[in-house]
């Protein structure tokens, strides 16, 4: 991938697009271009934290796996968003897998080369510790949601969270949903039947349109109901 592209790219993330042009070059030489299939894996839970990555194509899916198999979703990220950055800052072994869910093109930096670069630019740093802040209280907010919510608020919260990053054209199936918020595959599906014949929204393979985001947000706040 050519430098300007790469440059492009990092000017797109919420923590580099302030560097000027000659330290979003230098940036960029440090970046190597990965490219993904469908479902590969970017690491393994438990890898060690090599390379921090920015996504240039495609989408990427950060979940947990029991010891049952069962799946639980952490988090989707598409273009400009970073992942990996919290198990490169500690050093420690990344804490969940990293899939491709469609074709992916990644820039990722090596964690020795991000850390002196994060070295000699102390603002860029601060601004990833907010991030971070943020992706923790927003973990917390959705265990507390599995812990004392019932399904359909979960349901209805995880619709709204998406929505809020991607609009309402949300490029997931049910199941996908479904292991964001916690629950089976056929509990999803019944609700967004409900959702659906409510006309809150519409569904088609592979993709959930959100039609009513009002009504939407009151079955996140209280008793689910679908007029």
């Amino acid at each position: 991938m050519p430098t300007r592209d790469k440059i492009e790219i990092l000017k797109q993330t919420s923590i580099f697009y302030s560097l000027n042009e000659d330290e979003l070059a230098q940036l960029a030489g440090l970046a190597v271009e990965r490219n993904l299939a469908a479902n590969e894996f970017v690491f393994w839970d438990g890898d060690a934290p090599e390379w921090f990555y920015i996504i240039a194509e495609g989408r990427v899916k950060v979940f947990k796996q029991s010891s049952g198999g069962k799946e639980f979703i952490i988090a989707f990220f598409g273009r400009g968003d970073m992942f990996g950055e919290v198990a490169v800052f500690e050093n420690r072994p990344y804490p969940a897998s990293a899939q491709a869910v469609a074709s992916t093109k990644l820039l990722g930096i090596k964690r020795e080369d991000l850390l002196g670069f994060l070295a000699r630019r102390p603002q860029v740093a601060l601004r990833i510790i907010s991030i971070l802040g943020g992706r923790l209280r927003e973990a917390q907010d959705r265990l507390k949601d599995l812990a004392a919510e019932r399904v359909e608020q979960r349901l209805a919260r995880t619709l709204l969270m998406l929505s809020a990053k991607l609009g309402n054209t949300l490029p997931f199936t049910r199941q996908e949903i479904a292991d964001m918020s916690g629950t089976t595959t056929e509990t999803a599906i019944r609700f967004m039947s409900r959702l659906k014949d409510g006309g809150i929204i519409r569904s088609t393979r592979g993709k959930i349109v959100i039609l009513d985001d009002t009504k939407l947000r009151l079955l996140s706040e209280g008793p689910p109901r679908v007029d």
